[in-house]
């Protein structure tokens, strides 16, 4: 990926580092796979508002991704690489040999032009999905299932992958992008390679406006507000605050918020953090 550093001739452009998109190859989506979205700007089914900060933003289509890439052993093409609004990723078209086109996250170094495929026994190759017991170890992946058949959802964002040192008996152990140690079933799929925009966290906007173009408003700091709307509100001067916490009062730094006795916890090994989770 390339980043764009643009001449200061605005007040809006002179710290904005952009994306050169040297990888996207069209503007023109498929449109067979575009479906609608419907922004609620925050607001529930009785129309109040739930969320605060949200609303306005450009009108968008959402690109059905294939996850679960679960058309086995037919090979597809790489049609195009395009950006999509929706996630930090990029997403590449790919036609099938029996005429079927789907979209899917775009590893790293895909060519328009290259051939995937993905069955139970394919070779590891970038961009090609199979079973986490037939890629060799120290391969790294992303797009990973959790459950057999369920879809990937480990490592989808931007520049994530997932590497694989180790293999247990029907698990397969991944080191995340976080760096914990988690344990996969090894019958789970997962997509060879890096996922493409690596340099996405190195973008600046540059003004404020992009945000509300994404639709996010100002977001107002507790310590400007009074201390019936916020526990670090009031105070003279700037003498408020205290310990940073949630509008609610749940802490914001420091507090474990995983929920206790969750169901995966059996299947970390080791946590971000270095220390082992404790047998629940």
């Amino acid at each position: 990926m390339a980043l764009k550093k643009y001449k200061p001739t605005t007040a809006g452009t002179r710290w904005r580092i952009g994306n050169a998109y040297a990888e996207v190859t069209t503007n023109e989506p498929e449109k067979s796979l575009l479906d609608k979205v419907h922004h609620t700007a925050g607001r529930n089914a009785q129309g109040r508002r739930s969320m605060r900060y949200l609303g306005g933003g450009h009108k968008k289509l959402y690109r059905i991704i294939d996850f679960k890439r679960n058309k086995k052993n037919i090979p597809g093409t790489v049609k195009s690489v395009e950006y999509d609004p929706n996630r930090s990723a990029f997403i590449a078209l790919i036609n099938y040999a029996d005429g079927e086109k789907r979209y899917i996250l775009a590893p790293q170094g895909l060519q328009v032009g290259a051939t995937l495929v993905s069955g139970d026994e394919v070779a590891p190759e970038l961009g090609n999905a199979l079973m986490l017991k037939n890629i060799p170890l120290g391969t790294v992946v992303h797009n990973i299932e959790m459950q057999p058949g369920q879809g990937g959802k480990l490592a989808r964002s931007a520049g994530a992958s997932a590497q694989l040192p180790n293999k247990e008996e029907k698990y397969a152990v991944l080191k995340m992008p976080s760096g914990e140690l988690r344990k996969v079933l090894i019958n789970c799929y997962a997509t060879v390679g890096v996922v493409s925009n690596s340099d996405h966290n190195l973008e600046q906007k540059g003004k404020a406006g992009r945000n509300r173009w994404k639709g996010i408003r100002p977001r107002v700091r507790g310590v400007a507000m009074n201390p019936v709307d916020h526990p670090m509100g009031g105070g003279e001067g700037k003498a408020s605050g205290g310990h940073p916490r949630s509008r609610t009062g749940k802490y914001a730094k420091g507090e474990i918020t995983r929920v206790r006795g969750k169901g995966s916890d059996k299947m970390i090994i080791q946590r971000r953090n270095g220390k082992k989770l404790p047998n629940k």
